[in-house]
C-alpha cells in the first residue's frame, strides 16, 4: 500500500526529469548578476562540524543536523551546498535508487516522459528569482553521477516541484499529515502553540539525515525550517517575527501545467510575511498546481489559520470565536465545501478519522502546552483509544513520520523530533538566541533544558516488533509480486508482529487467494474486516475478494 503511493510519487519525478533534456527550460539559468558569486571555503572541525565563517552544518547528540546560514540567495545556496555537499549526494543516491525499484517498465517511462516534456514547459517561470538562484547555488554541488538525467540546475528545480507532480498526476495525497493549533483559552498560558506530524516516507533512509535550517537571508526575515539535503522549500518553519508554516496536502484534479511549487509558496510566506494579513497577500500572488492546506500561526495575531489553495481558487479558513484549529488532509473553508473532490475525500480516505482524533485528544487536553503535543503527535490509537495496529494510517502517529514539530511562537521557541519518526526526543531551539551576533558554531543550538524526553514506547518488544514487522511486511510483498511459496511459521510469525494491524490478514489473505486455496484466504480477509481497515476503497476490495470466493466455493 505504502509503496504503490511511493510508486507513484517516484515515477511521476523520474519522468519529469527525463523529460527536462528537450524542454525549453534545458538552457534556463537564473539571473546571478546582483549576487556574490564567490565558492565558500569549508573547514572540517570534525566528521559532525563543518565551519565556513558565520555559517556552520553541525550534527547534535540526537543525531539532528543544525545547519546555519546566511548572505544573499546566491551566498545562501553556495554555502549550504559546500557544507552538506556528502549529505546531499548521498540523498540523490537514495532517491534514485528508489526510481530504479519502482518503475518497473520502460513503456510507462515514455508515455510519461513525452506528457512532462510538455507538462513542466513553465516551471520555471512561476518560481521567484531568489528561490531560483539558491536551488542554483546548491546545485553545484550535486552529484555529476547523474547528469544523464538531467543537468544539476535543472535536476534540483525540479526536485522541489516533485510532490506535487505525483500528487497532481494520481490523484493522490501523498501524505497524511496531521496539524493543530491552540491559544486563548486552550493553551496552557494564553499564548500560541502548534504542532503537527509531516507523514511523508520514502524510506526509513530518506529521513536519516533531517536537517534543522536557520536562515538569515539579506531580504526578509530570520527563519527555521526543517528539511533534507537539497531541499530549499519549506514544508514547516518559523520565523523571528514568530509566523509558523506547515502545509496539508488535499485532493486534487491534473492540471494543465506546472506552476509555483507548494513548498517554494510557503518559504516565500516563511521569509517574507510577520503576520496573517501577509501571508494571505503572499498567497494571493502565486498560481499552484496542486491542492493544499497551508496552516498559517502568528505571535502578533496570536492564533492561526487555513490558507486553502487550488488551482482554481484559494480560501481563508478562520474559525470564529474558537480557541483551536485542526487540520488534516481535507479542506474546512466555505469555497471547497461542496468540492466534489473534498467530499470525496471526506467519505473515503482517513483524513476525517484523524480530524475527529485530534478533536477527541484536544477535548481530553483543556490546556495545551509542548509535552502534552508532543503526547498528540505520538498517540498511535483510534477514536475512543481503540488499538489499530501499528503503522495504520487512521492513528496520528502513523509511524512514518519524517518529523514532528511544535512552535511557541511569540516566545521563538520550536521543537523537532530526532530520528526515529516523531518517537525520539523533541529538541528545542530559541531563534531568539540563534540569530543573535554570539552564537556558536561549533557547539549545538539546542536548548537542553527545555527538550522533551523520546518517546517510552522506544524500549518496549511491541516497538521492536513492529521493526520486525517492516522487514517481513517487505518480504511479503516481494512474495506477492513474485507468486512466490512461503511456509506456514512464516505467515503465522508476520501476523504475531503486528497482530492488530488489519494488514497482516490482508495480506495473508491474498497470499492463499493466489495459491488457490480458498478457504484460508476467507478465514484471512473475514479476520481483516474485524479490525480497523484504514479506507473505504480498501474495505471494499477486501468485501469484493470475498465474494469471489463465495462464487468459486459454490
Amino acid at each position: 500500500m505504502k509503496n504503490r503511493i511511493i510508486y507513484l510519487f517516484l515515477i511521476g519525478f523520474f519522468s519529469l526529469m527525463t523529460s527536462c533534456g528537450t524542454s525549453k527550460s534545458k538552457h534556463h539559468k537564473p539571473d546571478l548578476t546582483a549576487f556574490n558569486n564567490t565558492k565558500p571555503v569549508v573547514t572540517k572541525v570534525s566528521d559532525s562540524i563543518f565551519v565556513s565563517g558565520k555559517n556552520s552544518l553541525l550534527k547534535n547528540k540526537q543525531g539532528l543536523w543544525e545547519l546555519y546560514t546566511e548572505g544573499d540567495p546566491l551566498e545562501i545556496g553556495l554555502t549550504t551546498g559546500a557544507l552538506t555537499d556528502s549529505l546531499l549526494q548521498k540523498q540523490q543516491r537514495i532517491f534514485f535508487s528508489k526510481i530504479t525499484d519502482f518503475v518497473p517498465s520502460k513503456f510507462q517511462q515514455k508515455l510519461l516522459r513525452q506528457f512532462l516534456k510538455w507538462f513542466n514547459r513553465k516551471l520555471y517561470l512561476n518560481v521567484p528569482n531568489e528561490y531560483q538562484t539558491e536551488i542554483y547555488g546548491v546545485s553545484q554541488y550535486t552529484s555529476n553521477e547523474f547528469d544523464h538525467i538531467a543537468p544539476q540546475y535543472q535536476r534540483s528545480l525540479y526536485l522541489h516541484a516533485a510532490h506535487d507532480i505525483g500528487h497532481a498526476l494520481q490523484d493522490l495525497a501523498l501524505v497524511g499529515c496531521s496539524s493543530f493549533a491552540a491559544w486563548n483559552e486552550k493553551s496552557e498560558d494564553g499564548n500560541l502553540i502548534l504542532a503537527r506530524n509531516f507523514d511523508f516516507y520514502v524510506n526509513d533512509a530518506f529521513a536519516e539525515n533531517k536537517i534543522a535550517a536557520f536562515i538569515k537571508p539579506k531580504e526578509g526575515f530570520p527563519f527555521m525550517m526543517v528539511t533534507w539535503p537539497g531541499m530549499i522549500g519549506a514544508v514547516s518553519g518559523m520565523n523571528l517575527e514568530g509566523l509558523t508554516v506547515t502545509i496539508n496536502a488535499s485532493k486534487s484534479k491534473i492540471p494543465l501545467s506546472a506552476k509555483t511549487p507548494i513548498s517554494i509558496l510557503t518559504r516565500e510566506i516563511l521569509q517574507h510575511a510577520k503576520n496573517l494579513d501577509e501571508a494571505i497577500a503572499i498567497a494571493k500572488k502565486r498560481k499552484v498546481f496542486v491542492s493544499e492546506s497551508i496552516m498559517v500561526g502568528s505571535s502578533s495575531d496570536n492564533k492561526a489559520i487555513l490558507i486553502e489553495v487550488s488551482p482554481n481558487k484559494m480560501d481563508v479558513y478562520d474559525v470564529p470565536n474558537s480557541d483551536q484549529l485542526i487540520c488534516s488532509n481535507h479542506f474546512q473553508g466555505e469555497a471547497f465545501k461542496d468540492d466534489k473532490r473534498n467530499q470525496k475525500q471526506i467519505a473515503n480516505s482517513h483524513s476525517e478519522y484523524r480530524y475527529e482524533r485530534m478533536q477527541e485528544l484536544l477535548s481530553e487536553n483543556p490546556k495545551v502546552n509542548p509535552e502534552i503535543a508532543s503526547e498528540i503527535l505520538r498517540n498511535k490509537d483510534g477514536l475512543k483509544n481503540e488499538i489499530l495496529g501499528f503503522g495504520n494510517e487512521k492513528a496520528l502517529n502513523q509511524l512514518l513520520a519524517h518529523h514532528g514539530i511544535i512552535f511557541k511562537p511569540k516566545e521563538k521557541l520550536v521543537w523537532v523530533s530526532a530520528n526515529p519518526f516523531q518517537l525520539g526526543e523533541f529538541v528545542c531551539y530559541d531563534l531568539n538566541s540563534i540569530f543573535n551576533e554570539n552564537q556558536n558554531e561549533t557547539k549545538s543550538f539546542q536548548e537542553e533544558n527545555l527538550n522533551i524526553a523520546r518517546d517510552p514506547f522506544l524500549e518496549t518488544v511491541a516497538f521492536q516488533n513492529f521493526k520486525k514487522f517492516k522487514i517481513e511486511d517487505h518480504k511479503l510483498d516481494s512474495i506477492l509480486e513474485k507468486k512466490e511459496t512461503v511456509s506456514p511459521e512464516f505467515l503465522q510469525n508476520y501476523q504475531a508482529l503486528n497482530p492488530d494491524y488489519w494488514v497482516v490478514y490482508y495480506k495473508t489473505g491474498l497470499y492463499f487467494y493466489q495459491k488457490k486455496e480458498f478457504l484460508q484466504a476467507k478465514l484471512n480477509f473475514e479476520k481483516a474486516l474485524s479490525h480497523e481497515i484504514t479506507t473505504v476503497p480498501q474495505k471494499e476490495a477486501i468485501e469484493k475478494y470475498l465474494k469471489k470466493i463465495k462464487r468459486k466455493l459454490k
